[in-house]
């Protein structure tokens, strides 16, 4: 293992992905961390969006490691500037996800690379080799991530290109925007084959977010399986497939 032990995760994601690989490295973590229950004495440092620099730097971490999109570059930027280093990812999709997981866990932390990250190759490397084949999308749909105002899915995202190799095509991947405001009238109207609600950023539910698409079908999907990217990778093919079809066979 390198020189680092202690480390502080600003991504729910990449804190599942270090805490089950060598438990006892993370010594902070925020408050949206979930994954796994038992983070041990891991301190809590604020939010995503609005961490604690200060109780962070008490931490003395040897290693920050954050995400380009979870994380404000101000926050990284005070971290820096008080002396910490801070390994920043970018993820927007499954094959640049697995080459941050490598280059955090492997290439920073100086870990063997975990057995979940090789199950998690090839449990989509199938499903991705068959898109490749057909070419083409088995269903269109777009996927609302926020209401109040209403959010969906636009381009580049990598929840959109896990449902690309599941033969999920998203309608807004063209959007000029990554995360559009679309009014639910629009949505409503949108000739798609379903829609996909995961439980998160959002927490969609059958009572909440299906009653506004009434003509459509409705996949309520893990939003960690959909959106993470660390141990669950290994599980998600299966998890979203059984709830995609469960959707796409109706009542």
């Amino acid at each position: 293992m390198s020189g680092v032990r202690r480390v502080v995760s600003l991504v729910p994601s990449l804190t599942e992905a270090v805490a089950v690989s060598a438990p006892g490295l993370l010594v902070g973590v925020t408050d949206w961390c979930t994954h796994p229950g038992d983070l041990g004495d891991a301190v809590r440092v604020g939010g995503t969006k609005n961490p604690d620099v200060r109780r962070i730097t008490e931490l003395r971490p040897d290693l920050v490691i954050a995400n380009e999109e979870e994380n404000r570059a101000p926050d990284l930027a005070e971290l820096r500037a008080a002396g910490v280093e801070v390994l920043v990812t970018e993820v927007r999709d499954l094959p640049q996800a697995l080459r941050e997981l490598d280059r955090v866990l492997v290439g920073a932390l100086g870990l063997t690379r975990p057995g979940w990250l090789a199950d998690a190759e090839r449990a989509w490397g199938g499903v991705a080799a068959v898109g490749a084949r057909t070419g083409s999308a088995s269903a269109s749909a777009f996927v609302p991530i926020w209401r109040r105002p209403w959010m969906v899915l636009g381009r580049d995202t990598f929840a959109g290109d896990l449902l690309a190799r599941l033969g999920v095509r998203n309608v807004y991947a063209g959007h000029a925007e990554r995360y559009p405001r679309v009014p639910v009238e629009e949505l409503a109207a949108a000739d798609c084959d379903l829609v996909v609600l995961p439980d998160e950023p959002y927490r969609f539910t059958r009572e909440d977010g299906p009653e506004a698409f009434p003509d459509l079908p409705a996949a309520l999907v893990s939003g960690r399986h959909l959106t993470w990217y660390g141990p669950s990778l290994a599980e998600a093919v299966a998890v979203l497939g059984a709830q995609l079809r469960e959707a796409a066979a109706g009542p």
